[in-house]
């Protein structure tokens, strides 16, 4: 990971707090379902779960264990390499997929390494932030393996799957949210996190929440995400449920659902024993998509709460501002709130 940067053990405010409160679980959900009532129980219970943590956790999805050992060989293959081997595929302002060894925050260097790469090749992006430049750019990958996109198709199936029991749980039609995504930008990020000779000043990722629609996450059993309980701000360790996935809101189900829905905050931490892995996918609209509370959602008492905006005009801001090519903060869906 090379030499610890002065500003990120200066980074106080980044420290992870060390009280967690183990009593309370992010929510395990059973998708297999054999009947009606069963599917009306799922669907309440991922829409408590939605209203209360923000997060939770799904058993019996559908994505074939053999294939998630088998990216997870893969992964682990990749980062055994030298740094040398794995800069031949760096991401940078020109290529938005790719690898990188946590260089690109601003304050705190994140204890991580990561390699990220499309579900679709090659997805059609914005070119800039600028609203009214029409100008568009083709984001490829650089490296997957076929297991990487045969892993990427079945947790894609998850992810529709509970999109679905989510527009359900919203008291709408299942497929509802469906056409956001026809020709979206999702894509998948291989974390790792090396083990940390000062884990109690280190975050392996900082604090935040995630812009999109939904993410989709697999963890090793060595543990280290952590959730900001919305009802007392504590942070809650995710325990490592065996074969389970752990699902979380983002922001652009924040603004469909009108606030209904949060997208909340998590970070990772890391230990100075064992090294971490994880496989996130985000999910995510296409770049034509205009982002606005649901009319369905929305009457004279419950008026939107958020200006509309593009979501692929959003996603070419954060991903410009990761690269400091923009003298603007980083936007945040704060700055459409009405």
């Amino acid at each position: 990971m090379g030499e610890v940067d002065p500003a990120f053990i200066q980074a106080i405010e980044h420290r992870p707090k060390l009280k967690f409160i183990e009593a309370e679980a992010i929510p395990v959900i059973n998708l297999s379902v054999s009947s009606l009532s069963d599917t009306k129980e799922v669907v309440s219970q991922i829409g408590n779960a939605c209203k209360k943590w923000g997060f939770f956790q799904v058993i019996n999805h559908g994505v074939p264990l053999d294939l998630r050992e088998k990216i997870e060989k893969v992964m682990k293959q990749f980062y055994d390499q030298s740094l040398e081997e794995k800069n031949k595929v760096k991401k940078d302002e020109d290529k938005a997929m790719g690898y990188h060894d946590g260089e690109l925050t601003k304050n705190v260097r994140d204890w991580k390494e990561v390699f990220d790469f499309l579900l679709h090749n090659p997805t059609v992006m914005p070119a800039s932030h600028e609203l009214y430049d029409q100008e568009l750019l083709t984001w490829t990958n650089q490296w997957p393996q076929k297991v990487c996109e045969e892993y990427a198709k079945e947790v894609e199936k998850l992810a529709y799957k509970l999109l679905e029991l989510i527009s359900l749980s919203l008291g709408l039609s299942a497929n509802r949210l469906n056409d956001y995504f026809k020709d979206q930008n999702s894509f998948v990020r291989l974390n790792h996190y090396p083990t940390c000779p000062f884990p109690d000043l280190a975050l392996g990722v900082g604090r935040h929440k995630d812009g999109g629609a939904l993410t989709v996450l697999s963890q090793d059993d060595i543990g280290g995400l952590e959730v900001k309980r919305k009802s007392d701000g504590e942070w809650i360790q995710v325990k490592p449920t065996p074969n389970a996935y752990i699902i979380n809101l983002g922001d652009v189900l924040q603004v469909w659902s009108n606030d209904m829905y949060e997208s909340v905050e998590h970070r990772v931490a890391v230990n100075s024993k064992k090294g971490r892995f994880s496989i996130p996918f985000f999910f995510l609209p296409s770049h034509y998509v205009t982002v606005k509370p649901l009319d369905e959602l929305v009457n004279e008492q419950n008026t939107p709460k958020y200006k509309e905006y593009n979501w692929g005009k959003y996603l070419a801001n954060r991903k410009s501002s990761n690269y400091k090519k923009l003298g603007v903060e980083n936007i945040q869906i704060d700055h459409f709130r009405v």
